[in-house]
């Protein structure tokens, strides 16, 4: 969650109106997910921690500020910026389509930046782009001096040693290669850019390189200082619309700082895009959709003053949201956002009609019996991730996986869809303890089925020792479902993560819900494991249904 420093005196002049710190304090609990983590007074610096993720033009002082005009009456609906035509070209080359293919910019100018404003931009962008830019994978940002670059800009690929730049905090030239071995921020951030055979690249028209993005910028053009007046703002990433959010969101904030904002534009292949694109998006919403969700009875014309207060234009039955926003992916995303301008402490508690009683789930009985027979059996349990990778999940001969379209780390860019493969990895990493080892899990899994998920309990249960078999899984499987009265047979079947010949499927009634068997030597040996093992893994949602 993200934590912001800011003068509140700074915030005050923005939202046109003094407020006290404590009234203030109320203020982000009651409307904004938020509090005041710390007030200096002395220095007048006060420090915010922010809960909601989804709203990233509120990590600053210029976002806050217009949020609380809103909800204090300053101003109603979307906040009005005014964008001049600028003559500005960003051309992109068709090399950066596979690995960093959209970019936005636009020019700032008109008033000199202070030291304080240089630490609130930098504090901006580098919130953004740690939360909402995944770590600067999906969205990196970048500021520039203005008056020092050629356009039109360009925006293309490279191999790692066709260009030499001096990036900050260097003092000699090295190329992009080097960049990621030796600078500190290629070593934090060059993970983005693995298995790229070329880099992206920013220069201006003279050839002067801007920026290595998502890495670092340019020690010259790259470097934006106090008393600079005029800025270059651009943004790259993997996401189109999370790019023309962020200059959206600085566009704004740039504008009510003072500056007047220049737009430019992408030349991409076939097509062009003017930056700041400003794009609203319209919401049909009814009085009768708020009652339903909050049990507030609003008219249309209340309705229409509270979508105001929220920041929103209303047009009839249409809420219209602002540029800075991108979160609205529901009528019931704008119709929270209604009852906050109304305000929750004005919803009156309605009278507690029924009560039940706390009691465990059946299938929660079925399952706990389960682990506790694994557990009477000398079973260890385990509790891993749902979420792993691709690698670990293929290397147990796992298909039909779940990928993960937006991940934050490799490590969980896939939802298992076994829980065999997390075992030997547990295996792998417990050779020096003694054996036998004897571990087991329960827990839910996901499997591809066409362009849908499909999910079930899975239980597994693996042996590891010299003389692990069939035969001793099978014994196991029997303790385990007998007692249950759910009588199983085991039918030969073939599976890659298990020796040819000795492996089998669990069939209950008609149905194959499991597999049983000796896991193949090959795939132990992927995993590093010396001592055979045999498993079971059984889907559990037969015992689950009523």
């Amino acid at each position: 969650m993200p934590t912001i420093t800011f003068a509140y005196k700074d915030f005050q002049q923005l939202l046109g109106k003094k407020v006290s710190i404590e009234e203030f304090g109320d203020l982000l609990v009651l409307y904004a997910k938020a509090e005041v983590e710390s007030y200096d007074k002395r220095t007048d610096e006060v420090a915010v921690k922010l809960d909601d993720t989804n709203l990233p033009y509120t990590w600053c002082p210029e976002g806050l500020a217009r949020f609380f005009r809103g909800i204090l009456g300053q101003h109603n609906g979307i906040a009005k910026m005014k964008v001049s035509p600028g003559n500005y070209k960003v051309i992109v080359d068709d090399s950066v389509k596979n690995i960093r293919p959209y970019i936005t910019a636009f020019v700032a100018k008109g008033r000199k930046i202070d030291d304080y404003l240089l630490k609130q931009l930098v504090q901006m962008q580098e919130k953004f782009c740690e939360g909402y830019g995944r770590r600067r994978q999906k969205v990196s940002i970048g500021l520039y001096a203005h008056k020092k670059i050629t356009f039109p800009v360009h925006y293309k690929a490279v191999p790692p040693t066709a260009a030499k730049f001096i990036p900050l905090d260097f003092d000699k030239p090295v190329n992009l290669a080097e960049i990621l071995k030796q600078h500190p921020k290629g070593q934090q951030y060059g993970w983005i850019l693995k298995g790229f055979s070329n880099y992206p690249l920013l220069l201006d028209d003279k050839g002067e390189v801007l920026s290595f993005p998502p890495i670092i910028n340019s020690s010259s053009t790259g470097r934006l200082v106090v008393g600079d007046s005029e800025l270059l703002f651009e943004a790259t990433g993997t996401d189109e619309e999370s790019v023309n959010l962020a200059a959206s969101i600085f566009a704004y904030n740039l504008f009510e700082r003072g500056f007047e904002i220049f737009s430019a534009t992408m030349k991409y292949k076939g097509r062009s895009t003017t930056i700041p694109a400003l794009k609203t998006e319209k919401v049909k919403i009814t009085p009768q959709q708020v009652e339903q969700v909050t049990g507030l009875n609003v008219t249309s014309s209340s309705l229409s003053a509270l979508l105001q207060t929220a920041g929103y234009n209303a047009d009839g039955n249409n809420a219209i949201a602002p540029p800075y926003r991108a979160d609205i992916m529901h009528p019931v995303d704008v119709i929270e956002d209604v009852a906050i301008a109304y305000s929750f402490d004005k919803i009156a508690d309605e009278p507690l009609t029924s009560y039940t009683l706390g009691a465990k789930d059946k299938s929660v009985q079925m399952i706990n019996s389960l682990r506790k027979a694994a557990i009477g059996m000398e079973f260890q349990e385990i509790f891993s991730h749902i979420l792993t990778d691709k690698k670990t999940l293929a290397a147990a001969g796992s298909s039909k996986i779940v990928e993960v379209e937006n991940f934050m780390s490799e490590t969980y860019s896939a939802v298992r869809n076994s829980l065999l493969p997390q075992m030997l990895d547990v295996l792998s990493r417990n050779k020096h303890a003694d054996y036998p080892q004897k571990i087991f899990e329960e827990g839910i899994v996901a499997s591809a089925v066409g362009s849908k998920v499909a999910e079930s309990h899975s239980i597994v249960l693996v042996s590891a020792h010299s003389a692990a078999n069939f035969t001793e899984m099978k014994q196991y499987l029997s303790a385990m479902l007998v007692p249950l009265g759910a009588s199983f047979t085991i039918q030969p079947a073939e599976h890659p993560a298990f020796i040819k010949g000795r492996a089998g499927s669990i069939v209950v009634g008609k149905k194959s819900l499991g597999v049983i068997g000796e896991i193949s030597p090959a795939i132990l040996a992927k995993w590093g494991v010396e001592m055979p093992a045999a498993a079971i893994e059984l889907n559990l949602n037969f015992l689950l249904t009523d």
